[in-house]
């Protein structure tokens, strides 16, 4: 069973977890994940062994090489995920610097954008609530696509205008609600409050 310590990380472990959870429908095998991480061969595989003995990873060996992926049935996988969304990349930039971005209520990444999948058909793959100073989030985001190498769809909506549709049962904000998540900024539960009140008041 899994404890609080587990969680305390070093430096090496910090680097691990953000490399799969950047990249969590990858596997690795160890000299992919040193060439990656830049960390030492040995420190490496101590705490890829650990990982594997908390089950947060699984390993699988295919011809020669034994290979490292994210068991996605981990308890705490989804809190790490959303470590992670929040303490590195966009996720990171857009809590750095939310002043400069304006008066942010909610800002939500897709499952398929935490995952690093593409979106499909027209889903987002992060929502904005909230008074935004465009420019500013124009430029994170072509950054962002920059490093990423495709194009982010995102939406950006005032509260009003955002209780509006969900009123409305607008669509395309019901596709973005009924959607896997990982809140950067805002209370789950108060969004989630938030969908219920909107989409039972009347129209």
């Amino acid at each position: 069973m899994s404890t609080l310590q587990d969680f305390m990380m070093s430096r090496v472990r910090a680097r691990l977890m953000e490399l799969f959870f950047g990249h969590p429908e990858e596997m690795y095998y160890v000299r992919e994940i040193t060439r990656a991480t830049k960390e030492e061969i040995n420190a490496v595989r101590r705490e890829l062994d650990r990982m594997i003995a908390y089950g947060l990873l699984k390993c699988e060996q295919r011809g020669n090489r034994l290979y490292y992926f994210l068991n996605n049935r981990y308890l705490y996988y989804p809190e790490l995920q959303q470590m992670v969304a929040k303490s590195t990349g966009l996720g990171r930039k857009i809590l750095k610097y939310r002043s400069k971005l304006g008066t942010l209520e909610y800002v939500m990444f897709s499952g398929r954008f935490v995952r690093g999948l593409r979106p499909r058909g027209d889903e987002v793959d992060i929502l904005i609530v909230g008074e935004v100073v465009l420019p500013e989030l124009q430029a994170m985001i072509k950054e962002e696509e920059t490093k990423l190498g495709r194009e982010i769809n995102y939406a950006v909506f005032s509260a009003e205008e955002f209780e509006f549709r969900k009123t409305r049962r607008d669509p395309f904000v019901m596709d973005i609600l009924y959607g896997t998540r990982v809140m950067i900024v805002g209370s789950e539960d108060e969004f989630t409050f938030r969908q219920i009140a909107g989409l039972t008041t009347p129209a």
